[in-house]
């Protein structure tokens, strides 16, 4: 029976630097981004981590990859570990979103959970994809332990789903390649430990910007 998931952000992109929004555009990760997710899977490498599921998307998988080429296991695309669909904001910064697009912005924050944007999803249709996806991996996996590679945003969705009544969880800034572990024990999954980055050196740490205004798991998207 699974006893603990590792939830993992993807390394760092061009994008995640310049502040733009990606959500579900096929964004690669860059030299660093890179760099990351070797120190991640080196960092990793000893685990008995045998099932990795990954986001389909470059950023992402690529950070499986390496992930699983450490363990021995090959990673799972799954379209339900995408990051929220940001639709009309996606590939632009939070400047250029408000200014092109300021009435969809204010309902985007009046309406938290089921405003939909134009041409993406709502947070509440995002955390019920990625909750699925979830409940898919915990589900049907007779290992020990496992790994989800996925984005900030989802993975702070699915958080606040598990784990609802834990404050903590609002303000969690999920880094590059940063591990959230979930540890089954007598009364169900808990919470072990938020966004480690033991792997990472200072100067590879994604530097937060004015994107970090947004709401609490929008600044990670």
């Amino acid at each position: 029976m699974l006893q603990r998931v590792l939830l993992i952000r993807h390394g760092q992109t061009d994008w995640n630097i310049e502040g733009r929004w990606q959500g579900i555009l096929p964004v690669a990760l860059n030299a660093e981004g890179r760099a990351q997710a070797q120190a991640l899977a080196d960092h990793l490498r000893d685990r008995p981590i045998r099932r990795i599921v990954s986001s389909d998307l470059p950023r992402a998988f690529e950070t499986a990859s390496a992930l699983g080429r450490s363990v021995g296991v090959a990673p799972e695309p799954d379209v339900r570990w995408r990051e929220f669909n940001l639709g009309i904001f996606q590939g632009l910064t939070r400047d250029e979103i408000t200014a092109r697009y300021a009435a969809e912005w204010e309902a985007f924050h009046a309406d938290y959970w089921d405003y939909r944007i134009p041409g993406g999803e709502s947070r509440r249709a995002a955390q019920s994809r990625i909750f699925a996806g979830w409940q898919e991996l915990v589900e049907q996996t007779g290992a020990e332990e496992a790994a989800a590679v996925s984005h900030g945003g989802v993975i702070k969705l699915l958080l606040l789903k598990l784990f609802r009544d834990d404050p903590t969880i609002r303000d969690l800034h999920l880094e590059n390649t940063s591990v959230t572990y979930i540890e089954r024990d007598a009364g169900g999954w808990r919470l072990a430990q938020a966004a480690r980055t033991d792997h990472l050196r200072p100067a590879s740490r994604t530097p937060r910007h004015s994107l970090m205004a947004a709401p609490p798991e929008s600044e990670n998207i």
